[in-house]
């Protein structure tokens, strides 16, 4: 008779077991059904990014390297209603001609609530960054024709928040076009827009002092 009490015991608290673990099992489901109909009702949308200035500090053309510094004011719009977003991880680099010419700097991790506007203003630089020899000519030559066209770009990751709800990290992808036209004898003259910045180009071939100046602020392209 103890063994038969015995069995019986263990085969109920197997039933309970299995039953709370259902019940637990089922609450998941029924939270992450719900989280993911939130999610898909309210549809968020990418953050928007805009270029405001880049100020071209320095160049230095070396063979087969390049140094550079620059300052970029970079800010980000979340145009969502009820949805906020989590930078997890924002690296900015400068590139031209698709060569980076400064190693990127991370941001801090940030929260931008629903319409809310964030600002960075990152100094960029690269000491002896190797490039292709064509890249340098290249950059030699357009800083002699007054113009240069730099891309400025972030890699990252983001979340979604909605409510307490948090969702899983997107890779974010930021890349923002920047004219740069020479104000100097010759160039194009002061802009309306923009800040000014000097551009000793220093290297074989080239000992010029050129005044670059970014045009004005443009639209980025941004994949999530």
């Amino acid at each position: 008779m103890s063994k038969e009490k015995h069995h019986k015991r263990e085969h109920h608290l197997r039933r309970c077991c299995g039953g709370m673990a259902a019940c637990i099992l089922a609450l998941v489901l029924v939270v992450g059904f719900i989280a993911l109909v939130v999610y898909l009702a309210l549809r968020p949308s990418k953050p928007s990014f805009y270029l405001q200035d880049l100020q071209l500090r320095s160049v230095d053309l070396g063979d087969p390297s390049l140094s550079a510094t620059a300052q970029v004011t970079l800010a980000s719009r979340n145009p969502n209603d009820h949805v906020g977003v989590h930078y997890r991880r924002l690296d900015v680099f400068v590139t031209y001609r698709d060569e980076p010419v400064t190693v990127p700097v991370s941001l801090p991790p940030t929260y931008q609530g629903h319409r809310d506007v964030t600002i960075w203003s990152p100094v960029l630089s690269g000491e002896s960054v190797p490039v292709a020899g064509f890249v340098a000519d290249a950059l030699r030559q357009d800083v002699a024709a007054g113009y240069v066209a730099l891309q400025v770009k972030v890699d990252g990751r983001v979340k979604w928040k909605v409510g307490s709800w948090v969702s899983g990290s997107y890779h974010l992808f930021v890349s923002c076009p920047a004219m740069l036209a020479s104000a100097g004898p010759g160039g194009v003259g002061p802009m309306p827009l923009g800040g000014a910045s000097a551009a000793v180009v220093n290297g074989t071939g080239a000992g010029a002092v050129a005044s670059l100046r970014f045009t004005q602020p443009t639209g980025c392209s941004v994949e999530v």
